[in-house]
């Protein structure tokens, strides 16, 4: 349950359209439902902002169209990250809505009548090679109800190419900098901006990458402050923060700051 939805279920009650038996039912659920191998977390939202999301890898299709399911009774958002095709051939059978994409491998159903898109979250990568946590990260971010501006492909091998966007660069609260290789693009961004930045190390490299490892500890390593380093090709914990980040500052700014 959502906030929104809470706050109307009081007003149902305080109006008296709705009678505190009906009222203690739908609360009866809010903290978890278990079901089969999994126990739902409906108190997700208003703990932390967003509903629970699911991570597929590991888990059966079957399994995750069950958990779709529960989840879409009591909701308007499913996000699942790690997921095939097969989940998301299971999860159309209960969700006709569902979409997939198949590159950062999230699935997502959306029923909002409206997403939010507030404040301004920056998602930029070094490389091509970085498009799909990239867009796990921007998806992810804009299902969690934030503006997400892309700038991808400009690492430092070319470094004019970040340049040219210094002025959205700036306009961010929150940038995430996906990056393989060294992973230097997060430090240069971080030097040049006032707002936070989160530093994704990506998998992409040659041999002494040690498949993102490199990227990981030069990130941890840098010299720049204002910087965080989430785990390699994790594109959705650097959702997850920056979103955190961009909706506080939009609650302390009083609007849609950018």
């Amino acid at each position: 349950m959502d906030p929104a939805r809470l706050r109307e279920l009081l007003d149902q009650v305080a109006s008296g359209e709705v009678d505190s038996d009906t009222a203690m039912e739908s609360l009866a659920r809010l903290p978890f439902t278990a079901i089969e191998d999994a126990k739902i977390d409906h108190h997700r939202a208003l703990r932390c902002g967003f509903a629970e999301v699911v991570f597929c890898e590991g888990k059966s299709p079957s399994q995750v169209r069950s958990i779709a399911r529960e989840m879409l009774e009591h909701g308007d958002v499913f996000l699942g990250t790690r997921a095939t095709a097969s989940h998301f051939q299971k999860v159309a059978q209960v969700a006709a809505d569902a979409r997939y994409f198949e590159a950062p491998r999230l699935l997502v159903v959306d029923r909002r009548a409206e997403r939010p898109a507030v404040g301004h979250v920056v998602v930029a990568t070094g490389g091509t090679a970085d498009h799909a946590v990239a867009e796990e990260a921007a998806i992810s971010a804009e299902v969690m109800g934030n503006r997400v501006t892309r700038l991808y492909d400009v690492g430092v091998a070319g470094v004019h190419r970040l340049f040219a966007h210094t002025d959205v660069l700036r306009d961010a609260n929150v940038i995430i900098a996906v990056a393989g290789m060294e992973g230097a693009l997060p430090s240069l961004v971080t030097g040049l901006v006032s707002c936070p930045v989160v530093a994704v190390p990506t998998s992409v490299g040659y041999g002494a990458s040690f498949g993102g490892l490199a990227a990981l500890l030069g990130m941890l390593n840098s010299c720049a402050s204002g910087m965080s380093v989430v785990n390699i090709d994790n594109g959705f914990g650097a959702a997850a923060l920056a979103s955190r980040i961009n909706h506080m500052v939009v609650a302390a700014t009083g609007g849609d700051a950018g």
